[in-house]
């Protein structure tokens, strides 16, 4: 029953959802028909004909109403039809967004579960264990936290890859050399140009990961029931991971199922600065050229994401913490 409501509640979510974003780039000045129109009309004159053929083509057609453009949204949902992108155009959105998401898993997932890691790690060590080096590394990792992402970017851009060479200065692999596919040499390439951007990612947001899982750890460990098995005479690494880590990392877990959500998204300003050809460059692209289906299926798939990864965690969360269970 607990589980019958979870989902239930994550369905209407959704709806909410996808009618919003149905709603919102309609309600925006601009229109995708006339961005398109305005780049081939460069090219020479545009008909009428090709006008009304745009129009019923992306959705915008003015002898509909906003119902019954809604019903059709609907419908192109339900049959993986996202419509055309005008800024890839004539390319299926689908098709644009099956292109860029894998790129933005590899480096922004990696890149994510990387960062929990070490920071809950280092953290549950540092809360463990008060006032040794780990302590000192806190204030560092704070203060790159606060950085901007870009500036980080830009400053890891200047000296390891345009002083230093060690890495490339933008791109996903080398287009001249490698192509793409399962072979050795494009996934070093691959490998080689993710290695900056992940770094960054991994730098900027390391030292929430850490002070907040040590914070947790320190109040943890004045609670009666780590004294007590203590007491028991239990090993310091069996209390620390089973009595104390287990509870106290609760509250990280509940954040890294909101990052993973995220993590569709991309990393806007790292992409752009790098030029990755991932979703948060997609995005930055369809916002600047008003195409409404490309921004519609990218919202669209970072909801999704975002309610999936939610409803993970819920369900997660009442195997680890049996008392959220009891009071569902």
């Amino acid at each position: 029953m607990h589980l019958l409501r979870k989902i239930g509640f994550y369905l209407i979510a959704l709806w909410a959802a996808v009618t919003l974003n149905f709603l919102i780039p309609r309600l925006l000045p601009g229109n995708p028909v006339d961005t398109l129109i305005g780049k081939l009309s460069q090219q020479g004159p545009v008909s009428p004909g090709l006008r009304k053929a745009l129009n019923a083509l992306f959705g915008t057609n003015s002898n509909e109403n906003l119902w019954q453009q809604y019903v059709g949204y609907l419908n192109g949902l339900v049959h993986g039809n996202f419509g055309v992108s005008v800024t890839y155009f004539p390319t299926p959105v689908i098709d644009v967004i099956g292109q860029a998401i894998p790129w933005t898993l590899g480096l922004v997932g990696l890149s994510t579960v990387i960062a929990a890691l070490l920071g809950i790690a280092l953290g549950t060590f540092a809360g463990w264990r008060r006032g040794t080096w780990v302590d000192s590394l806190i204030p560092g990792t704070t203060i790159l936290q606060s950085v901007p992402y870009f500036w980080l970017a830009l400053i890891l851009v200047y000296f390891l890859a345009s002083m230093l060479g060690w890495f490339p200065l933008s791109g996903g692999y080398d287009v001249n050399s490698t192509t793409p596919g399962l072979s050795g040499d494009f996934i070093g390439s691959v490998i080689r140009y993710g290695t900056l951007p992940a770094l960054t990612i991994v730098i900027s947001s390391i030292g929430g990961w850490l002070l907040g899982m040590r914070n947790m750890m320190v109040s943890t460990l004045s609670d009666d029931y780590v004294a007590t098995a203590e007491a028991k005479g239990l090993s310091p690494i069996r209390v620390m991971i089973t009595y104390a880590a287990r509870n106290a990392v609760l509250p990280s877990i509940t954040g890294f199922a909101i990052s993973l959500g995220f993590v569709v998204a991309g990393s806007l300003v790292t992409e752009k600065v790098f030029s990755y050809p991932g979703i948060g460059n997609a995005l930055l692209d369809a916002v600047s050229n008003n195409d409404y289906a490309l921004m519609q299926g990218l919202f669209l798939v970072i909801t999704v994401a975002v309610l999936a990864a939610n409803l993970i965690v819920d369900i997660f969360y009442g195997f680890i913490d049996p008392r959220t269970r009891s009071r569902a």
